[in-house]
């Protein structure tokens, strides 16, 4: 079993509504890619598609696959062909249900963006992920 230390969300930089196979296909013949690129990915319906074993190295962020574990929505390229926050209600509820359960099952660890990661310039996953989920989470806190 690998030493898990961080999750890290990605958006696929692609219209929300791409299929997983073209996603796939860009990796193996566009990248040259063996390996997925994400352990999870996120259907714009709100739908977990595991696309790698938790025990596999995926290829999400360069130097920092051997220890994470790669979330991804399908998504981040807007209308008008930038980059933003595309999620759908379905994709956020089923992101923080995903993460959450991940760190039940890997301690505490924390939740990144993958652009928050050293040396990366890129907009992804085009929202701020760490705060989002500890924003989410805290309102699943019963106050008095």
């Amino acid at each position: 079993m690998r030493d898990i230390k961080r999750i890290v969300v990605h958006c696929t930089g692609t219209p929300p509504f791409t299929p997983i196979a073209n996603i796939q296909k860009y990796w193996r013949e566009n990248l040259g890619w063996k390996n997925s690129g994400y352990h999870y990915i996120i259907t714009s319906n709100g739908e977990v598609v595991q696309l790698a074993d938790e025990a596999a190295i995926c290829n999400g962020a360069k130097g920092f696959n051997y220890d994470s574990i790669h979330v991804a929505y399908i998504g981040g390229q807007t209308v008008r062909k930038t980059y933003g926050d595309t999620r759908t209600a379905e994709q956020k509820t089923s992101m923080f249900k995903l993460l959450r359960s991940l760190r039940i099952k890997y301690g505490l660890i924390p939740v990144v963006g993958h652009r928050d990661l050293p040396n990366v310039r890129k907009e992804c996953p085009c929202f701020d992920a760490g705060v989002w989920y500890i924003e989410e989470l805290v309102k699943t806190i019963p106050f008095r």
